[in-house]
């Protein structure tokens, strides 16, 4: 398989990407800490029917991370839509994890191009976890603690990505160190604290962004996730009205990474599904 590595220029700010692959496109977002780097696993499956994209979001991953950067999720989403705009993307499915599924529902409401989502444990308005550590971080104090304390946290991240797995024998090699190195880089820290600094108003917009996503919509959630609450995943469903959820069994946060096999195969079933779909506009 092969995987190009790409960039572009997106606002004033670098976004590398890569692309594998050929047929319709798919668009892989990542979560608040990730990159490219966490399809690694899916990337291979995606790539044999899609031509399939992995951005590193400005700020995110290997991209470009200038301290001044708005790194909200509306501004991330405005960026997605301008970079399919240049390239003449009608009709794209969109992958979004997590804060990542936050950006892609916003795309979809701001984007007639956005052919259908799948959310894996999407960010959303109406689970409370982390709430408490989003409004600590994003203070004076909290931003202040991140910046001194963040390169000496190596240490604890092993046990940051264990409490995204179901199981910690399910975390494949390499795992950590790939986190450690995109966490750890120049200007990651401003960055996240303007991430957390937008929150707020990010869920206030992605509430009223449901109210006109008409796309199919495959929700992911494993039932292990302490990170975004399954049971929001209820109100979901009563928001986006073409929408269906899988649950994979014993799976944390990051399934994608975890089961890599049965989430490839939930969201190809789905792809090859949804086109039978009506779509309201």
């Amino acid at each position: 398989m092969d995987i190009q590595k790409c960039s572009t220029d997106i606002a004033g700010a670098r976004m590398e990407y890569l692309r594998a692959g050929s047929g319709p496109p798919l668009l892989l977002i990542h979560g608040l800490i990730g990159g490219n780097f966490c399809w690694r696993f899916n990337i291979p499956e995606f790539s044999a029917g899609h031509t399939t994209f992995a951005v590193d979001l400005p700020g995110f991953g290997e991209s470009d991370a200038p301290v001044d950067l708005d790194c909200s999720m509306r501004a991330q989403a405005l960026r997605l839509a301008q970079w399919m705009e240049q390239n003449h993307m009608e009709s794209v499915d969109v992958l979004g994890a997590s804060w990542g599924g936050g950006v892609a529902v916003l795309l979809a409401a701001m984007s007639s191009r956005v052919r259908s989502l799948v959310l894996a444990a999407p960010v959303n308005p109406w689970s409370q976890n982390g709430k408490g550590r989003v409004r600590f971080f994003s203070r004076r104090s909290g931003a202040t603690l991140l910046r001194v304390a963040m390169p000496f946290s190596r240490p604890l991240h092993p046990v940051a990505v264990q409490r995204m797995y179901g199981e910690r024998s399910r975390i494949p090699a390499g795992t950590v160190d790939g986190y450690s190195q995109r966490l750890l880089r120049r200007g990651r820290v401003p960055n996240i604290v303007n991430t957390l600094r937008n929150w707020d108003k990010d869920l206030s917009a992605l509430e009223k962004s449901f109210q006109s996503v008409q796309t199919p919509a495959l929700l992911i959630w494993g039932t292990r996730d302490t990170a975004v609450d399954i049971r929001s995943s209820e109100v979901l469903l009563q928001k986006l009205p073409a929408s269906e959820l899988a649950l994979i069994e014993g799976a944390g946060h990051l399934p994608f990474e975890e089961t890599p096999e049965e989430f490839n195969r939930l969201v190809l079933d789905f792809l090859e599904r949804a086109p039978a779909r009506t779509q309201t506009t």
